[in-house]
């Protein structure tokens, strides 16, 4: 399923507003469009006709877009030897401590036992598929690109040449360099 799109501002045609006590919801026309519920206070939206939470909606929605367009984001990468995850209790899971990890993934082809199920390693710790999702949860709502690399170079950031593959019918990762 595929993520909603952010919302954009609107014009009153584009939308429909309702109330339900605190809330407006804000739905757009166009059903691929994320909705909305804008907490604003029973008070403050009563007092509020459908064109004054517009126009509160609009500004906020520009007001975000306009941070994003400001932000110039850098993924923070923890260190070699340093946790990369911990566990918060509270939530009754692993979090990742920066933007980065640096994982393996651990199959039959990889240890002399036989798995259940592939598992992605983390600082010495195997997460099964489920628990990976888990951890990879906290982020929910950002973006993710994975770069495979050998093992020996997870700690390097590998060039990356945007391009089609040569072919699709080789099963091997093709050989690698040694320096």
């Amino acid at each position: 399923m595929p993520l909603p799109k952010r919302p954009h501002v609107a014009s009153p045609e584009q939308v429909r507003i309702t109330r339900d006590g605190d809330n407006a919801i804000i739905e757009y026309a166009d059903s691929s469009i994320a909705t909305t519920h804008l907490k604003l206070g029973a008070k403050q939206l009563a007092a509020m006709t459908d064109a004054d939470v517009l126009t509160f909606w609009n500004d906020h929605v520009q007001a975000s877009q306009e941070f994003r367009d400001g932000y110039n984001f850098v993924a923070t990468e923890i260190p070699v030897g340093k946790p990369q995850i911990d566990y918060f209790e509270e939530g009754d899971q692993w979090v990742a401590r920066g933007n980065v990890l640096r994982c393996q993934i651990v199959t039959d082809a990889a240890v002399p036992v036989e798995l259940d199920e592939p598992v992605v390693s983390i600082d010495g710790r195997d997460f099964t598929t489920a628990e990976f999702i888990k951890l990879l949860g906290c982020h929910g709502g950002w973006g993710m690109r994975i770069v495979f690399v050998p093992d020996d170079e997870l700690h390097e950031r590998p060039k990356i040449r945007v391009r089609e593959p040569a072919s699709h019918k080789k099963s091997r990762p093709a050989k690698r360099k040694r320096r």
